[in-house]
This record gives structure tokens, C-alpha cells and sequence, in this order.
């Protein structure tokens, strides 16, 4: 068992006071937006295990002592794949941990996004390798051949858009606000079946003249803003993201609240954003973003429209299934993760946490000692494949592994 090292993504989007509160460290005044636990190439978190024979100024092997050295992840898993992640892992999904662990805190909306599915997303990074799209290309679409199903999971109250709503729905939120230019979509909405009616709205919104877009996105904003309640979130969406198309792809969405302790899944297909709020993210391991709105990046409009499923949908608002043995767990169809939560009591009897796939275990409240490891909120450690561990103390402590 090893305590990790984890890095904190500063993306603009993030809060500047979220994380800094949870770990009980001072706000440096910039956004702290994702700290990343797990073996993500781009931020692997960092443990220390002794190194034998190695001579840390010079990397030389020689004979003496082991000496502690700070390694990343990736490199770990590398030098001991089925060792470390255990050997059914590894037959299932290669040498490489499958999934990535964050804290996310929004303090301004992310991106409206879309995920593809397995067979989508090999598809399409085979045809963009064969087309010779470098991988770091603004306009490249697929950074790998995985998917990237999702949880989020609340730790405060929790903002977001899951899913597209029933298309009659969507139509009377937006006629609500008396905007002239939003008229034809209001009519689409109302006059096609349900998928038809999604697919020519969100093509339109996202075809349309932009300067003719911004006008009607500021007459949309400051309609929502007049008349708040349900409309409130656009108008906030519209204050982060002047003149986007988003906000009005936006208005086609389930606008959901999580409390503390819900969650919601993302699987494939489905258009989301996460607007505002501290929560638990796990993923499988991969980059494939499909981008529609509230970003200065590429939108690859024909594939998008490709990958997004036009159906309206309820979002499924998810709360832990508890067990005998104190788990609570989050039952999601995703293979590569799997989260559950313990909340642990002063006395009471350890929570034996022992499985034969590799885990990531973090402390979201109290204090709470794993093995000989004290976490407080925002430390966590990585455990091995078939490590035997055990949890006590007074506090939340959430587990990350690989769905059974």
C-alpha cells in the first residue's frame, strides 16, 4: 500500500476554493479544478518505494542499501503489471490501471460533451492514425481506442445537465422567453418525432451564423435571467459563456441537482456538463471528448452528430445500495471501475477492504487509517491487486477498483 502524490489541474473552469477547503489548505487564488488519482499519463500520481541498488544523484546501479524514491504510477504498473494490478486485469484490459480516480470542483461550467462508445471511438482513432492526424492536433477528435463511461458522485450540492429532455419540454422552456429568433426551434421541437426533432434542433443550433447565435443567445440570457426559476442555470451558463451556441444546445438537456452523496452515470452517447460543485469522478481511462457547445475548442459538428444519442432520457439519479458488510456501492453497467463508499464509526469493526483487483482509496471526511496509513480529506493511498487491507477510524472513505 502506498500513499499517493496527486497533481491539481488548474483548468479555468475550476473553483478556487473547493479543494483548497477540503484538504484544509490555503486558496492560492487560482482555479483548482481536478486532482487526478491514478496512472493517467498525463498525471500520474507519485508514491515512494525503496529502489535497491540505485544511486539516487546518478541513477547508477551499484550494491548498496534500497533508498526511498518517488516513482509515478505509470512506471510502477510498468515494472510489475500483473504483480500490481493482478493478472485478471491485466488479461481483460493490458498492462495499465483501466480507470482514473478525481476530485472535480466547477466553479464555472465545463463543456458540453459527449463520450463515444467502445467500437466508436477504435473506429475512429484507426481512422484518424490512418489519416495521419497528429494526436496533439487542435482538431483532433480521438485521442485513444477506448470510451470513457463516467460517475460523478456529490460531495456538496451538485449542478448539472444529463440527457436530452422530451423535445415538448425543451420547446416550452424556450417560448417562455419570448425570443423571436428562438421560434424555429420551437416549432422543429414541437413537429417531429422525438429523435428527428433533437437531431435537426441541435444541428440547426449548432449550423447557425454565429453572430446571428450570439445576438439570440444574449436576448435568451437576459429573458432567463428576468425570469428565473428554471431558467436561472441558462442565464448563468450565458453569463460564463457569452454568445455560445451551447447555452441554447443547453436548453435541450435535463438540468439536475445532485445532494451530497448522489450521483450520476454518463454512459456513451449521452450529452452532459457539469455546472457547479465539489464531487468523486471516476472514468475509464481514456481522452475521447466529443465537444458541443461552451468551449473555445473544436467541435467536429458531423461526427458529433454521429456519436450523440437523440433520445430523451431521464437522467437516473443514483444513491449507494448498501450491504452487510458496510459497502455502499454505486451500481453502474461500466466494466473498467467500480465506486463504493464506507462511512466509518469510532469502534467499530473494521471494514475489510481486500479484493483482487487494484484499488485507490480516498478520504473525503474524518479521519481514517488504512493499514498503518492515517487519510485525512483529500489524501488517498493506491493499493495493489490482492493486498490484504483494512479500514477504521471516524470518517467517509471512498473506494475505487475494477467492476467484478
Amino acid at each position: 500500500m502506498d500513499r499517493l502524490s496527486n497533481t491539481v489541474r488548474p483548468y479555468a473552469w475550476g473553483s478556487t476554493t473547493a479543494i483548497p477547503a477540503l484538504l484544509g489548505t490555503a486558496p492560492t487564488g487560482e482555479p483548482q479544478a481536478e486532482m487526478w488519482m491514478g496512472a493517467h499519463p498525463g498525471a500520474p500520481s507519485r508514491i515512494t518505494r525503496p529502489t535497491e541498488g540505485t544511486t539516487p544523484t546518478t541513477g547508477t546501479t551499484d550494491t548498496g542499501p534500497t533508498t526511498p524514491t518517488e516513482l509515478p504510477l505509470t512506471e510502477v504498473i510498468a515494472a510489475d503489471p500483473e504483480g500490481e494490478l493482478g493478472a485478471a486485469t491485466v488479461a481483460r484490459y493490458g498492462p495499465r490501471l483501466p480507470f482514473l480516480l478525481k476530485l472535480l470542483a466547477a466553479g464555472a461550467p465545463l463543456s458540453l460533451q459527449v463520450h463515444p462508445d467502445l467500437d466508436q471511438a477504435r473506429e475512429g482513432y484507426a481512422d484518424e492514425e490512418a489519416r495521419g492526424v497528429p494526436v496533439d492536433a487542435p482538431h483532433r477528435t480521438y485521442k485513444d481506442a477506448n470510451h470513457k463511461p463516467e460517475l460523478i458522485c456529490a460531495l456538496t450540492p451538485f449542478d448539472g445537465l444529463c440527457g436530452f429532455r422530451r423535445p415538448t419540454e425543451a420547446a416550452d422552456a424556450m417560448e417562455a422567453l419570448g425570443v423571436d429568433s428562438l421560434k424555429p426551434y420551437v416549432d422543429l421541437l414541437r413537429a417531429h418525432p422525438e429523435e428527428a426533432a433533437l437531431r435537426e434542433v441541435l444541428t440547426a443550433i449548432l449550423g447557425a451564423d454565429p453572430a446571428e447565435t450570439a445576438d439570440t443567445v444574449a436576448e435568451a440570457a437576459a429573458a432567463a435571467e428576468r425570469i428565473g426559476g428554471a431558467h436561472a442555470p441558462y442565464a448563468r451558463i450565458a453569463h460564463h459563456y457569452p454568445g455560445d451556441p451551447g447555452v441554447l444546445a443547453a436548453m435541450l438537456l435535463n438540468y439536475v441537482r445532485l445532494q451530497p452523496g448522489e450521483a450520476l452515470f454518463l454512459g456513451a452517447g449521452v450529452p452532459h456538463a457539469y455546472l457547479d460543485g465539489l464531487g468523486v469522478e471516476i472514468m475509464a481511462n481514456s481522452d475521447n471528448v466529443l465537444r458541443c457547445g461552451l468551449t473555445p475548442k473544436h467541435i467536429d459538428v458531423p461526427e458529433l452528430l454521429r456519436i450523440v444519442r437523440f433520445e430523451a432520457t431521464d437522467p437516473g439519479v443514483l444513491r449507494p445500495e448498501a450491504s452487510p458488510s458496510g459497502e455502499e456501492r454505486y451500481e453502474t453497467p461500466a466494466d473498467e471501475f467500480a465506486l463504493s463508499r464506507y462511512t466509518l464509526a469510532p469502534g467499530a469493526a473494521p471494514a475489510e477492504l481486500t479484493v483482487p483487483t487494484p484499488q485507490i482509496l480516498l478520504c473525503t471526511a474524518g479521519t481514517v487509517r488504512v493499514g498503518a496509513l492515517d487519510l485525512t480529506p483529500g489524501q488517498s493511498v493506491y493499493v495493489p491487486a490482492a493486498e490484504a487491507v483494512e479500514a477504521t477510524g471516524s470518517g467517509t472513505l471512498f473506494r475505487a477498483t475494477v467492476a467484478a
